[in-house]
């Protein structure tokens, strides 16, 4: 993850089951939709919001939990990525001025991940 003023990028890379480290942090008021394999660790997309453990440090026992309320979601766009390009991206911009990045890194499945991220957050932010 890369840190700037009111900026936050998160890496993507392959749809992989829910962990146990994470599963204390979802509520019971939502439902677990899919998650995804950050670089240390991992994303939960629900019903409700975009919840990203982030490990820090060198042994990664510090982590952050960022949590993304769709509700919180003023406007989205989303980048395919070229010929040449490594990523492509979904941008997000919450109220409070946030601006929050996900990154998706090539492979064969990149284009299926990155569009059911974004029926995801078309489905609960047009409601």
């Amino acid at each position: 993850m890369t840190q700037q003023s009111n900026q936050k990028v998160f890496t993507f890379y392959h749809e992989v089951p829910l962990s146990d480290d994470i599963r204390g942090f979802i509520s019971s008021k939502e439902e677990v939709q899919f998650c995804v394999k950050t670089i240390r660790d991992i994303a939960v997309f629900t019903d409700k919001r975009i919840l990203i453990a982030d490990k820090q440090g060198l042994t990664g026992k510090k982590v952050e939990y960022f949590s993304i309320p769709f509700n919180q979601i003023v406007t989205y766009s989303i980048e395919t990525a070229g010929r040449l390009d490594l990523d492509s991206e979904i941008k997000l911009f919450l109220s409070g001025g946030m601006r929050v990045e996900l990154q998706f890194m090539k492979d064969k499945n990149m284009d299926q991940l990155l569009f059911k991220v974004y029926q995801l957050i078309n489905d609960y932010v047009i409601d």
